[in-house]
């Protein structure tokens, strides 16, 4: 008779081998696992690649809020009901990422600067066509403070600054005041704006012993110790003759208000109706102001301190010795009766090296 220990003992056996073959039928062969990635762990065949409780091999549970992939558990995001991998940017908003350090359950912004589409990097948790320049978010268009003869190009790069040709010290047709520049006067003068010029008028009173005055002044419009180029892009609709050191039309490379000292004035360049010259009267060129077009008026001034005046690209005055303080100015600078004038201005700009 069998004794009740080995009874149990032959339970136990039978039991193990209904655990391990799913059924009573003896002998049975040994669970293998021939999948690669595939290990044998609790009697189960699991793989070990993306099993987040046998992570790279058995046992190897992943922590709370980790999947497992290629066998390492790694961070996940839980967003909107998705499953998100860390580092996995939002398809709606290139500017932000699963970062499960900082928040797990929604999307965390992307640091400024972090390139995103071509020619745009992210801002404030946006994609935007802007410069990442020495650790500074830059707008399309804005100029390098070092240099203004450089400017934000995203289209160009966002990471360095891009060469430009000028810089434009007043755009017609919009506030003069905002561009940096300031309105000398007298009445009677008018002031208006057009859809791309201001236009400066000024006028003398029947019996009047003195006339309006309107010029607009630019300060620090350029640097007095380097040679220079100034273009100024204008209309001249209407002038009174000029007389020695006053215009009704001038161009003032060099300024001191209110209407020019004697070194600024004898520099000044008038514009009578049908000629241009220095108002010291050194030296003058025919040519058609008043023609009712636009034309480019360009002063150049080189390091030997020579300055050419130039209409359209063709040389007209030439001076040597020409000094400026770096304000410049345009309009009717005198208010000497019956020296008046009425131009447009289109632009005005200096140009790069």
């Amino acid at each position: 008779m069998l004794s009740i220990r080995s009874t149990v003992l032959s339970c136990l056996v039978v039991l193990g081998f209904v655990a391990g073959c799913g059924d009573t039928s003896l002998p049975c062969d040994p669970v293998e696992c021939d999948s690669a990635g595939v290990e044998l762990c609790g009697g189960s065949c699991v793989s070990i690649e993306n099993d987040p409780k046998h992570c790279g091999g058995c046992d190897k549970a992943c922590a709370t809020g980790e999947a497992c992939e290629g066998g390492v558990c790694v961070a996940l995001c839980q967003i909107d009901g998705k499953q998100v991998s860390a580092g996995a940017v939002n398809a709606a908003n290139s500017c932000e990422q699963c970062t499960p350090a900082t928040s797990a359950t929604a999307w965390t912004q992307r640091a400024d600067g972090t390139p995103c589409n071509p020619g745009q990097v992210c801002s404030a948790g946006m994609c935007a066509p802007k410069c990442f320049i020495d650790g500074v978010v830059y707008a399309a268009g804005a100029p390098n403070p070092a240099n203004a003869c450089e400017t934000c190009v995203p289209a160009t790069s966002t990471t360095q600054w891009t060469a430009r040709a000028s810089v434009p010290l007043l755009v017609g047709g919009e506030d003069i005041t905002a561009q940096g520049w300031t309105a000398i006067s007298q009445t009677p003068n008018t002031l208006t704006y057009g859809a791309d010029y201001v236009r400066l008028q000024t006028s003398t009173n029947s019996g009047g012993r003195t006339s309006g005055q309107l010029l607009i002044a630019r300060a620090n419009a350029l640097d007095a110790t380097k040679p220079f180029k100034i273009h100024v892009t204008m209309q001249v609709e209407s002038v009174n003759t000029h007389n020695t050191l006053d215009s009704g039309a001038a161009i003032l490379g060099s300024f001191t208000s209110p209407a020019g000292n004697t070194t600024d004035r004898s520099q000044l360049i008038y514009l009578d109706s049908g000629a241009i010259g220095w108002a010291d009267d050194t030296q003058s060129a025919a040519f058609p102001v008043t023609d009712g077009a636009y034309h480019v008026y360009e002063l150049a001034v080189d390091a030997a301190k020579v300055a050419t005046v130039s209409i359209d690209g063709v040389a007209k005055l030439t001076r040597n010795n020409f000094t400026t303080n770096g304000t410049i100015a345009i309009g009717d600078q005198t208010n000497d009766p019956n020296v008046d004038g009425a131009v447009r201005i289109k632009s005005v700009e200096r140009l790069c090296p």
